[in-house]
C-alpha cells in the first residue's frame, strides 16, 4: 500500500442504498471498487435524496429509463478523496469534492460535448440512472474529471446540495431572468427553495412561491423574507390558484419556474403567466400531459424544458463561498448511511414535513 495513492479504509463495507423492479429499498453491501487510472476513489459523507430517487422506487422508472434489475440510487454527493489512479494529477489524497455525477462521452465527435451542452450527450453516463448504479454508498469511483474541489468554507452537507442547486441555476440561465423580473416559482420541494435562492441572488422582484405545505411556504419565508407565498388549494381549479398568485405577485408574470411537475400545476403557471411570458418546467412529471393550449397559444406563453445542468458546479460553489446563496438551512433531515429505509420512508412521507434528506457518512 503506497501512503502516496491511498490511505487506509477504515470501514471495510461498501454500504449502498438500492431498489429493484419489485419496488423493494435494500440496504446491500456491495464491493469495494478500485479507480482506474483516471479515477478516484472517493469516501462519500453525504449524499441527498432527490425526489427521482423517490420516483424510481416507487414507480421503477421515469421516462424512457426503466428500472430492470438491482439499481443504485443517489446521485447528490459530496465526500473526500482516498485513493487515486495513475494518472491523476489535479487532485490529491484528503481533498474534499462535489461529485458532479453526468459524465459524458467528450468526443470531439459528439457535438453535444464539443458545443457545451453536454448534458444532451447521447452517451452520457449518469449514476442512478438504469442501469448506471448511483452514489448513495459509502465508496464510490468518479473520474477525476468530474470531481470538483471543496473549499474548507464549504461543508459535506453543502457540497452535496451543489447538485439540486446546479439544476436551479441552469434554469435560472437558460429562462433568461433579469433584475426585477415578476417571477413565480411553483412548488417549494428542495428544487423550488434552491431556485428560490437563486433567483433573489439574480435580483427576480417580486417573487412568489407556492405550495400546498405551509410548513415549506413558512421556510421559504425564512430564507428569503421578501418572498410573497401563496399555499394553493388542493380543491381550486387552475384558473382560481393563477388569481391568487397574481394577486400576490400584483402583476401577471414575466417568468413562472414549475418545480413540481405536476399537470394542474404547470396549467397554473401558464395561467399566472403575462401575454409574452415564460413557463419554465423543471420538475418531473408524468410522461404525457395535458397544456391549455389555446390559452398558452392567444398569450405568447413559451414553455420550455429544463434536463440537468452544464457547467454550474463552479459557478455553485462560487455562489456558496461567496455568501450569496445559503444551502445550510436546506436540510431538515439526516440519517447514518445504515438507515437507508427510514432516510426515504422521511423523504417520501408528507407527514415528516422533510425538505431535504440526506444520508450521512463518518
Amino acid at each position: 500500500m503506497s501512503s502516496a495513492t491511498e490511505v487506509l479504509i477504515r470501514k471495510p463495507k461498501n454500504v449502498a442504498i438500492e431498489t429493484n423492479p419489485n419496488h423493494e429499498l435494500n440496504v446491500v453491501d456491495t464491493e469495494l471498487p478500485e479507480p482506474g487510472a483516471d479515477d478516484c476513489l472517493v469516501h462519500v459523507r453525504a449524499t441527498g435524496i432527490c425526489g427521482s430517487d423517490v420516483h424510481f422506487w416507487k414507480t421503477g422508472g421515469i421516462g424512457d429509463s426503466i428500472i430492470k434489475s438491482d439499481l443504485g440510487l443517489g446521485h447528490e454527493s459530496a465526500g473526500v478523496v482516498i485513493k487515486i489512479g495513475s494518472n491523476v494529477k489535479r487532485l490529491k489524497i484528503g481533498d474534499r469534492v462535489a461529485l458532479e455525477c453526468g459524465i459524458p462521452c467528450s468526443k470531439p465527435t459528439c457535438e453535444a460535448c464539443r458545443t457545451g451542452r453536454y448534458n444532451g450527450c447521447p452517451d452520457i453516463i449518469f449514476y442512478s440512472s438504469p442501469p448506471i448504479h448511483g452514489t448513495l454508498r459509502r465508496y464510490h469511483v468518479h473520474p477525476e474529471a468530474w470531481l470538483h474541489h471543496l473549499p474548507d468554507s464549504i461543508s459535506y452537507e453543502e457540497g452535496a446540495l451543489l447538485e439540486p442547486l446546479s439544476v436551479a441555476l441552469a434554469g435560472i440561465e437558460r429562462s433568461g431572468l433579469r433584475l426585477g423580473d415578476p417571477l413565480v416559482i411553483c412548488g417549494a420541494g428542495p428544487i423550488g427553495m434552491v431556485s428560490l435562492l437563486a433567483a433573489h441572488a439574480a435580483g427576480a422582484a417580486p417573487i412568489v412561491i407556492t405550495d400546498l405545505e405551509e410548513n415549506r411556504l413558512a421556510m421559504a419565508k425564512r430564507l428569503v423574507p421578501r418572498v410573497r407565498t401563496v399555499q394553493i388549494q388542493r380543491d381550486a381549479d387552475a384558473k382560481a390558484n393563477a388569481e391568487l398568485i397574481k394577486g400576490a405577485l400584483g402583476r401577471e408574470a414575466k417568468l413562472v419556474i414549475e418545480c413540481t411537475g405536476v399537470e394542474s400545476s404547470i396549467h397554473t403557471g401558464i395561467y399566472a403567466s403575462c401575454f409574452g411570458g415564460s413557463v419554465f418546467v423543471i420538475g418531473v412529471g408524468k410522461d404525457f400531459q395535458q397544456l391549455p393550449f389555446m390559452h398558452a397559444s392567444f398569450r405568447e406563453i413559451d414553455i420550455r424544458f429544463q434536463f440537468r445542468y452544464t457547467e454550474t458546479y463552479p459557478k455553485g460553489i462560487m455562489l456558496v463561498t461567496e455568501g450569496l446563496i445559503d444551502l445550510k438551512p436546506l436540510v431538515t433531515h439526516r440519517f447514518a448511511l445504515e438507515q437507508g429505509r427510514e432516510a426515504f420512508e422521511a423523504a417520501s412521507n408528507p407527514s415528516a414535513k422533510a425538505v431535504k434528506v440526506q444520508l450521512l457518512d463518518e
